[in-house]
């Protein structure tokens, strides 16, 4: 995934509460085998409101929604993440998550900032005519105006997002550990690998 340490930008002034994954990415679009292309359904209820921030020039690609309190709340579809990272979204600040969605966000590389509700209330303010900031290393968000939020973060969500770790490429930090595992335990129990000890060949 993408390393992140800032994201700047316009910000989507969202700001409902309660959002779930089916409004976040509604269950007719996960019928698709590919995360490509489910941006276009990101938030689709949303949209077809009269006046939707979604589909306003003023926010086009904004890289930043402001949300309400439980946001991505309901299903743990992973597709709703899928569908913020493929519509441009980096980052989402709310005042709370629903764990499982924001477990799927850090997985995918999403940063969720959660923050009072007052720092919300300003933060939508200034998102209705400026960018907003999210620095990563120093946790704070801040806007043109001097407005300053510090935000808490897992120590080691807030690693792997700066170094661009999923899953995958955190194992694969631990290379030379596996292998000289691998090699010890083929050295001190050599029956374990394939093809050797007195039952090789027979199916497991």
């Amino acid at each position: 995934m993408q390393p992140i340490t800032h994201v700047e930008g316009r910000a989507y002034p969202f700001g409902r509460q309660n959002v779930d994954t089916d409004v976040i990415i509604p269950a007719r679009w996960l019928k698709t085998v590919t995360r490509e292309g489910l941006g276009r359904g990101a938030c689709d209820t949303g949209r077809a409101e009269e006046g939707n921030v979604f589909d306003d020039p003023r926010w086009a690609g904004a890289p930043i929604i402001g949300a309400g309190d439980n946001f991505g709340c309901g299903s743990s579809r992973e597709h709703a993440a899928w569908a913020l990272l493929d519509m441009g979204v980096k980052a989402v600040i709310a005042p709370s998550f629903s764990d499982i969605f924001a477990g799927n966000a850090f997985k995918n590389g999403i940063l969720t900032v959660a923050l009072p509700q007052a720092a919300i209330d300003r933060l939508m303010e200034v998102a209705e005519t400026d960018p907003i900031s999210i620095d990563l290393e120093h946790q704070v968000v801040t806007t043109p105006f001097q407005d300053r939020f510090v935000f808490e973060i897992d120590p080691f969500r807030k690693h792997c997002l700066i170094e661009g770790l999923d899953e995958v490429a955190l194992t694969l930090t631990r290379g030379p550990q596996i292998e000289a595992y691998e090699a010890r335990q083929l050295a001190e129990q050599p029956w374990v690998a394939r093809g050797t000890g007195p039952h090789a060949g027979l199916a497991a």
